[in-house]
């Protein structure tokens, strides 16, 4: 059972780890690069032409772009770091305006599921929440058995809504910002750790949904 439980954490953690040391590894500052983040998110903006397309530093951590407001929000690390890290998040994000400034068909991705999971986490959350009036009006018997398969199925559905948005984050980071970036923007002896980072870029929603499966079990004991 410890082995188990160990194993199971590992599912859970090991992704949203993996991506946070990544993107911390390879953060530090380098002379050597040709501008910051924002400066080259902005340039790549002009160079691909898309139009209506603004650049803005966003909170700690708020690295995406808005397909709706057609924004590329940079965190302060990312827009005034002068890293791989930097370089690597700035032309992903850039990467999805590309994909929406061409209407690519992977790009509707994001908007197809994205919603569903976040309607299937608010439901996991809302029935754990009502749970307890629920069995104490209803003398549900075994309610909390039900209670944790539930929160679990949605959870996981969650997950499941995420994981059909890889493509488009795969697309951003090796079939848009990997070619741009390896066009001389970075060196060659670069390119190996620029791909790594730009993997933990394509799975950042995935282990953050991940991690979210374990708020679950925070709110069964809360519950309890």
């Amino acid at each position: 059972m410890p082995v188990l439980i160990i194993l199971l954490l590992l599912a859970i953690f090991g992704p949203n780890l993996w991506v946070r040391y990544v993107l911390r590894k390879h953060q530090k500052h380098m002379d050597t690069l040709d501008g910051t983040g924002s400066e080259l998110a902005h340039h790549l903006i002009q160079r691909f032409e898309l139009k209506g397309v603004t650049l803005i530093k966003g909170a700690q951590g708020a690295d995406y772009y808005d397909p709706q407001n057609k924004i590329v929000s940079l965190s302060p690390e990312v827009y005034d770091g002068k890293s791989l890290t930097a370089v690597a998040v700035a032309a992903h994000e850039v990467g999805h305006a590309i994909q929406f400034g061409k209407n690519e068909p992977v790009s509707h991705l994001r908007q197809k599921y994205l919603p569903t999971a976040l309607r299937f986490k608010q439901l996991g959350i809302w029935f754990l929440m009502a749970s307890p009036f629920v069995g104490l009006i209803f003398r549900v018997p075994q309610m909390a058995l039900l209670t944790i398969v539930i929160g679990m199925t949605t959870m996981l559905v969650s997950v499941l809504m995420h994981l059909a948005v890889l493509p488009e984050e795969y697309d951003a980071s090796f079939n848009k910002a990997m070619p741009i970036l390896a066009e001389g923007y970075i060196t060659e002896e670069q390119l190996p750790k620029v791909k790594q980072i730009l993997k933990a870029c394509a799975l950042t929603y995935v282990a953050a949904a991940l991690a979210d499966v374990l708020n679950l079990w925070r709110w069964i004991r809360f519950m309890r």
